[in-house]
């Protein structure tokens, strides 16, 4: 039985921990084929992203066209959408191919506080991004900007999933790894909310996390798993690299199948 193919749309990580590395990484640990379209270059490490360069929106659109004339893609995700021209022509593809399960990673600003998207692109993101998408998966702080309002404790997580589903996602995943006690998402599917629940793992702090969450969504979704069942497999994913960041001290990076790495302060 072959594989079923997945997309990522996003930027790359020159240390292999984030980005578009980490989803190919993530694809193939859960048994998904993956191609990919590049939107940016980062010059980062672990410790912080110290230049980029976006490429030509022609460029990535043809990446993805590319890839879609030859693949039978079951699912996308997407990641880094720095400018709000890429973002245009990644919405104006996703929505000409008809991409089946769309996963929308709204990256705004990296773990290292590096500003990822500017401040037109977000416009673009709610007006044309965001009514492709299957799931959207932003963080505390990412919700906030999209909903409009301050997003510190789990209340405030549901409304703010239930506001950006106002905005045309189909369902929004808001994650709560920014906050304390245990790590608990809150998905609303337009009619439902689910809560899905873990207890913290304290593996330092972490960069690539995010991006593993929604390359592990998209990979369950094209496989065939409900929604629901993709989130609660990925967060499982995810909380596993977390718990094996923690016994990996001392390595380069975590176990290399899972996109995520630690600071070099959590490696001394």
């Amino acid at each position: 039985m072959k594989r079923p193919a997945a997309l990522t749309i996003a930027g790359s990580d020159s240390c292999g921990g984030a980005g578009i590395q980490a989803d190919l990484k993530t694809f193939t640990a859960l048994g998904v084929y993956g191609a990919s379209a590049l939107t940016s270059v980062t010059v980062q490490n672990t410790s912080g992203v110290r230049a980029a360069v976006n490429l030509p929106p022609e460029i990535v659109a043809g990446q993805i066209d590319a890839v879609m004339d030859d693949l039978p893609i079951a699912a996308a995700k997407t990641g880094m959408l720095a400018t709000a021209d890429i973002m245009r022509a990644v919405a104006a593809r996703l929505a000409d191919r008809k991409v089946p399960r769309v996963v929308v990673d709204p990256v705004m600003v990296a773990t290292s506080g590096s500003r990822l998207m500017d401040e037109e692109a977000a416009g673009v993101l709610i007006d044309a991004v965001l009514p492709l998408a299957t799931v959207v998966t932003p963080n505390i702080e990412e919700a906030a900007v999209l909903a409009g309002f301050d997003v510190d404790r789990p209340e405030a997580m549901e409304a703010a999933a239930r506001a950006i589903v106002l905005l045309g996602a189909r369902a929004v995943l808001v994650k709560g790894g920014h906050l304390t006690g245990e790590a608990t998402d809150i998905l609303f599917d337009g009619t439902e909310v689910k809560t899905f629940s873990s207890e913290r793992v304290e593996g330092g702090r972490l960069h690539g996390t995010g991006c593993t969450l929604s390359a592990a969504i998209a990979a369950g979704l094209a496989r065939g798993a409900s929604l629901d069942d993709a989130v609660g497999d990925a967060k499982a994913f995810v909380t596993a690299a977390i718990r094996g960041a923690e016994t990996a001290r001392g390595t380069s990076a975590l176990l290399d199948h899972i996109g995520a790495c630690q600071t070099r302060e959590d490696k001394r």
